[in-house]
């Protein structure tokens, strides 16, 4: 739960200009305080934290960096726009709103007109998953404060979160935060292993889960509670049992109508707990109304602090401004009629659309009721990216963009497309982030043909930043084309090939991992150049070049992050299960024991069948016409036509077709 004392307070909503200089400063400075404790604010186990001493520790240390000069530009930009935002607000606060106060009822009646309340989602996430996995051969941490990660912490446990460290965060601070905190190298290897034993589990509850990432996922449990007969509660419960059981590891899980409640579920009862919002609409509706608006995934520190400043700090506020946050849609006429209606529709919104109907579902709970496989939904990018230790080297600029394309062409490779657009991402020394990009003339996901179509920009961003130093580079791929091959057996209706029964289903998924859209791999972060070194880090100088990729890398040579997308598993079954078929009852070939596949199949053979009836039908038609129609006329010959018909010369213009 985020420490009220620590928020940015927003009562000052007297114009900027209007503030004496000092109460400016003071007023940047706690923004900035807060907008430094970073995005895993609201992380489990930061309750009883003192988060005014983290920010002190936080702006302190970093201070006079490059990291904390262009974390500074940003908030002054942001409050800037925050300023924009209050002087609209003043305006529309004079003025008759009446047809938006109209409008916005409308739209909520008409949403919450649409909330589905006959399913039952679960969010499962593993708690604290690197650092518990990490404990499980080291006994001994139990009770010391330790974390995962290199430069940058990726997890840490319940002992360090105490001390205000958290994911995300530099190790050098955390360092400050907890003096006795130790860092442990990152096993992605051990980490994939353990996850594909919770995967293995939450398959018998929901074959069809959804990945959210290596440690989390969503299941809908609906029909397993029709066919146990049990409650969803029950379900769960046995469900973190087993995992428990199996695994060693501690879940935890939130239950509710939709995917969204279920996810701010999860983290109400964490570690190893479980919570259950009724599906019921006042439950929820009262759920939602005394709901904290930084609790929404969704909602980051920019816009909690943008509805903050004029008023909106509980989910229940969203209703109380809805007349000034609804975007005013007004008629257009001739095209100067149409620049005064846009610039009437500007000064009558705060937000855009999308983002008003997004914070009209949050203050009524609505959300995604369908739970699919990640690898299901369609991709729109594929891209990768690293960070290192600040580089402007011409030539090592380019080592690094060429093997940034021989890990994209890998990532694309694992997820089966090519893309016509071709982006490439630079981080300057001074935090500055760039992005270019270029339309391919065709298709591309080669490591050459990557590279090749790349190295145009990086010079170019050379030429107009001379003596340009990143820090970050990335590529990645948009406009994707899928290279998918059709599956001809299941076409024709044909078994699929035989897979040995003592095959390790690990090696499988890790034949067909993709890569989420953007991958991160961390190098060597450095946040003020003041970065100490540990034994167990990552980034020591002790280590050679070798061993940090090794650890960085899993067995195959690919950078994991923990956002790969992975086949959900099948499920254990005995060899007499895995060698069930059902009988088709139209072409009669026997098919997989799976009735989602099986009637597809079935829908796929009635096609067939109708068109080859019709063609039959046409055909039997066509013969019979043929039979009773009389004789027909005698063909002319070519003589006969040309009989009674004067030759003309041939003209040159004209081309003569020949048929052979």
């Amino acid at each position: 739960m985020v420490d009220r004392s620590t928020t940015p307070q927003m009562e000052t909503n007297a114009p900027e200009a209007d503030r004496p200089k000092d109460d400016k400063d003071h007023h940047q400075h706690n923004t900035l305080k807060y907008h430094l404790l970073g995005p895993s604010l609201t992380k489990a186990g930061q309750d009883s934290v003192d988060q005014s001493r983290v920010s002190e520790i936080i702006y302190s240390a970093s201070k006079g960096s490059k990291y904390f000069n262009r974390e500074e530009v940003k908030d002054r930009i942001l409050t800037q726009k925050i300023e924009q935002i209050l002087q609209k607000k003043r305006r529309l606060e004079d003025l008759d709103l009446t047809r938006e106060l109209r409008a916005a009822d409308q739209l909520i009646a008409q949403l919450d007109a649409s909330r589905d309340l006959t399913q039952y989602i679960v969010h499962v996430d593993c708690d604290a998953f690197y650092a518990a996995v990490e404990q499980l051969d080291r006994p001994g941490l139990k009770d010391l404060p330790f974390a995962v990660g290199g430069g940058v912490l990726t997890t840490c446990n319940y002992v360090a979160r105490k001390f205000g460290c958290r994911s995300g965060m530099a190790s050098f601070v955390a360092k400050k935060l907890c003096p006795d905190l130790l860092l442990l190298p990152l096993n992605f290897d051990k980490y994939t292993s353990k996850a594909q034993e919770v995967r293995q589990v939450l398959a018998q509850y929901d074959p069809r889960f959804e990945s959210a990432s290596i440690d989390e996922a969503y299941l809908n449990i609906t029909e397993y509670c029709v066919e146990h007969s049990t409650t969803p509660e029950d379900a769960v419960q046995h469900m973190r049992d087993e995992i428990h059981d199996k695994t060693k590891i501690t879940v935890s899980a939130g239950i509710a109508a939709n995917a969204k409640l279920a996810k701010i579920c999860s983290n109400m009862n964490k570690p190893n707990g479980q919570y259950i919002l009724p599906n019921d609409r006042n439950t929820i509706m009262a759920f939602m109304r005394n709901l904290s608006t930084r609790k929404v995934n969704g909602i980051g520190r920019v816009l909690e602090r943008e509805l903050q400043e004029i008023g909106i700090k509980m989910c229940g506020d969203i209703y109380t401004h809805r007349q000034i946050l609804r975007k005013r849609q007004e008629k257009v006429g001739l095209i100067i009629p149409f620049v005064r209606d846009v610039n009437a529709q500007s000064r009558r919104q705060l937000f855009g659309e999308k983002t008003y109907e997004f914070l009209i579902t949050c203050y009524l709970g609505l959300g995604r009721t369908e739970v699919q496989p990640a690898e299901e939904y369609e991709r729109k990018s594929v891209g990768t990216e690293s960070t290192f230790r600040d580089m402007s080297n011409p030539t090592q600029l380019r080592e690094k963009l060429r093997w940034t394309a021989e890990e994209l062409e890998k990532d694309m490779r694992k997820a089966e497309c090519k893309g016509r657009t071709l982006v490439l991402k630079v981080k300057l020394h001074t935090y500055e982030v760039l992005t270019r990009q270029v339309v391919t003339p065709r298709a591309i996901c080669a490591a050459d043909d990557l590279y090749n179509f790349s190295l145009p920009i990086l010079t170019k961003l050379e030429q107009d930043i001379p003596g340009m130093n990143l820090r970050l580079m990335g590529l990645r791929c948009t406009h994707l084309v899928s290279t998918k091959k059709p599956d001809t057996r299941a076409f024709f209706g044909l078994r699929p090939p035989r897979v040995g029964i003592g095959n390790d289903m690990s090696d499988g998924i890790d034949n067909h991992q993709a890569s989420e859209a953007i991958q991160e791999v961390v190098v060597q972060p450095e946040l003020s150049g003041r970065m100490p070194y540990n034994s167990c880090d990552l980034t020591s100088p002790g280590r050679s070049k070798a061993a940090r990729d090794q650890a960085a890398e899993g067995a195959d040579g690919y950078h994991h992050h923990g956002k790969e997308i992975v086949p959900n598993p099948n499920g254990e079954a005995s060899p007499r299960q895995q060698e069930q078929w059902w009988d088709c009852p139209v072409c009669g070939r026997p098919q997989p024991t799976d009735e989602r596949l099986f009637n597809d199949h079935i829908d796929l053979c009635l096609s067939r069948q109708t068109i080859r009836d019709a063609v039959q039908r046409n055909y039997t038609q066509n013969l019979t016409s043929t039979i009773n129609a009389p004789a027909l006329k005698r063909l002319k010959t070519s003589g006969e036509r040309k009989r009674g018909r004067t030759s003309t010369p041939d003209d040159p213009k004209q081309k003569k077709l020949f048929f052979g």
